[in-house]
């Protein structure tokens, strides 16, 4: 039997966690066939010698919604050896939407997400009103990934309530109007339901995004809607705001897990900010506790901090001052050329004392890059690597002799790229392998697609690889490996993906276990319309292949788009 493809002389990590071995993978019409010493004609032979050759990763928190529709390479996601994602989380999606509505659900994902509204009115044909046409379409575009979603709350409740659903409760026809639409999603291959609860998730005029106006009968009566079809995963951003709001709303989600019977995904993160905040483990405990009692819960783990990040080209922390809106108003190269004047700094430095202070308040990444308050330069970090160790602009300040402000002037100064990270979550270290550590954590909280100039976190999948596996040797490759795909793979229901098995998807990553790592990410102009957006890409990846077809080679597009929509069991193909 000929073959489409055969990777030969590679070291195979399945996904399992069981031991690597040496082996050839063949493949043909999309899935392994083969695996072994293989002798049959290949048409394409990808020569892996000292690389090891996995499942694709899989990505199940993400907000690529929008920009699958213009970036068909599934971007940044697509660099760090990422296959399948799954869209639409926290009840953030772009149907059902009706035609009216499109512009201000535009404006809605700007506020929340950061994508641009610009970016998304000029980049998406929008041909759909309900979620089965939004499938539809995705199935249509053309992409490299493999994409999976949810039927987002907000979403929904716009739909069927129009501005009510920004202010009242639910009626019993508009619950009626809502359950009919998740069961109809589940039935055309949503895979699930997804909603928020976050005190970070506002609109634009700063109050709660539509999710968060619904009280818990409503998300009761939507995830029953799965429940009576035994189908479906209820995913929701949870509120971390303070320790007893914390406390307050995982009682409440114990109620939906136990009642409805289906998988339960949350995000789980270690803070410092908000009222009192709870330790790390607390909601550890919380779920081990829950699914003694009969609750199938999972919590989505990053494997760093979530950070605001600032850059000359994108926001800085100062950039509500008028002094500094006056500069950040022109050109890069006059603002540098201002920056760089010894009179213009003194004024900048001077105008830092009047910022306002930093309260309790939980802040995400939007507010902290677009309403920030005067930062803890021990708390800020120029990014010099991708490792976990770089000194603070208070370190810096210190050591030179110099105000923090004046120190990041010159930073950004020396290289118009530099970025600096402010932790909002996962501030420690020790806290996130905690977190990741936990039989019951998913390695998988990247948010791509999401606050484009505001976090990056779609490097997840290369820097556990690079720091947790080849720097801190706190798990194994196999380990690692089998967290970001077999587990993944469990936890979303997706039956024939997550390990290099006969039979299976051919979605496999070819990478050397001693090179692959993130790089720094830089601040780009290429989403539609010009908008600008954080990039950061990897080294040590080879190829990257989906259903039997490489999209990436040596971190490049090959213009494959095999991609396909994953659904759920009710509409699996």
């Amino acid at each position: 039997m000929a073959l489409d493809l055969v990777i030969k002389n590679g070291t195979v990590v399945d996904g399992s966690g069981l031991p690597r071995y040496r082996a050839d993978v063949g493949v043909k019409g999309g899935h392994i066939v083969e695996i072994g010493r293989i002798r049959a004609a290949a048409e394409r032979t990808i020569d892996a010698e000292g690389q090891i050759v996995a499942p694709g990763f899989i990505d199940g928190h993400t907000h690529m919604d929008a920009q699958v529709a213009w970036d068909p390479i599934g971007s940044c996601s697509c660099w760090h050896g990422v296959t399948s994602v799954v869209m639409g989380n926290c009840g953030f999606a772009l149907a059902p939407c009706k035609p009216a509505d499109r512009e201000w659900f535009a404006r809605c994902l700007t506020a929340v997400e950061d994508i641009p509204t610009e970016a998304m009115l000029a980049g998406i044909e929008w041909n759909w009103e309900t979620f089965p046409q939004y499938l539809a379409n995705v199935e249509r575009l053309p992409k490299a990934l493999n994409y999976g979603m949810y039927i987002g709350h907000s979403a929904l409740r716009m739909y069927a309530m129009g501005e009510r659903g920004l202010a009242e409760p639910a009626s019993e026809d508009d619950l009626r109007v809502m359950a009919y639409a998740v069961a109809e999603a589940i039935g055309v291959g949503a895979l699930g339901f997804s909603t928020s609860r976050a005190s970070t998730h506002i609109r634009p005029d700063g109050e709660p995004v539509a999710s968060r106006i619904a009280a818990w009968e409503e998300i009761d009566r939507l995830v029953g809607a799965m429940a009576e079809l035994d189908a479906g995963i209820f995913q929701i951003g949870p509120d971390i705001s303070g320790g007893a709001a914390q406390r307050v709303f995982l009682d409440r989600l114990r109620k939906v897990a136990l009642d409805s019977g289906r998988p339960v995904m949350f995000g789980t993160l270690s803070t410092k900010q908000g009222v009192d905040p709870n330790p790390w483990d607390y909601q550890m405990r919380w779920i081990d506790e829950t699914v003694a009692q009969g609750g199938r819960v999972w919590g989505q783990a990053t494997t760093r901090s979530i950070n605001a990040i600032f850059s000359l080209k994108s926001y800085l922390p100062f950039d509500v001052l008028p002094a500094w809106q006056e500069i950040r108003a022109l050109p890069l190269a006059e603002q540098k050329q201002r920056l760089a004047d010894p009179e213009v700094r003194r004024r900048l430095v001077a105008e830092e004392a009047g910022m306002k202070p930093k309260g309790s308040e939980m802040q995400g990444g939007g507010a902290a890059t677009t309403d920030p308050r005067k930062p803890d330069y021990a708390n800020l970090f120029p990014m010099f690597d991708v490792e976990w160790d770089d000194p603070s602009v208070a370190d810096l300040a210190r050591r030179q002799n110099k105000h923090p402000v004046e120190v990041i002037i010159d930073l950004a100064l020396e290289n118009d790229n530099r970025v600096f990270v402010q932790p909002l979550v996962n501030e420690s270290p020790e806290d996130v392998l905690g977190l990741l550590k936990h039989p019951r954590s998913l390695a998988t909280f990247s948010d791509s697609g999401a606050h484009v100039c505001q976090e990056m976190g779609s490097s997840l999948q290369t820097h556990l690889l690079s720091y947790w596996v080849r720097k801190r040797q706190a798990f194994t490759l196999e380990e690692a490996v089998r967290m970001l795909t077999f587990d993944n793979a469990s936890a979303w229901e997706l039956p024939d993906r997550g390990l290099v098995r006969t039979g299976y998807a051919a979605d496999l990553v070819v990478f050397d276990e001693h090179q692959i790592r993130p790089r720094l990410p830089t601040v780009e102009a290429d989403l539609p319309g010009g908008a600008r957006r954080l990039v950061q890409k990897a080294d040590g990846i080879a190829a990257t292949i989906v259903n039997g077809r490489v999209a990436l080679e040596d971190g490049e597009p090959t213009g494959n788009y095999a991609g396909r929509v994953l659904k759920g069991r009710l509409a699996a193909d």
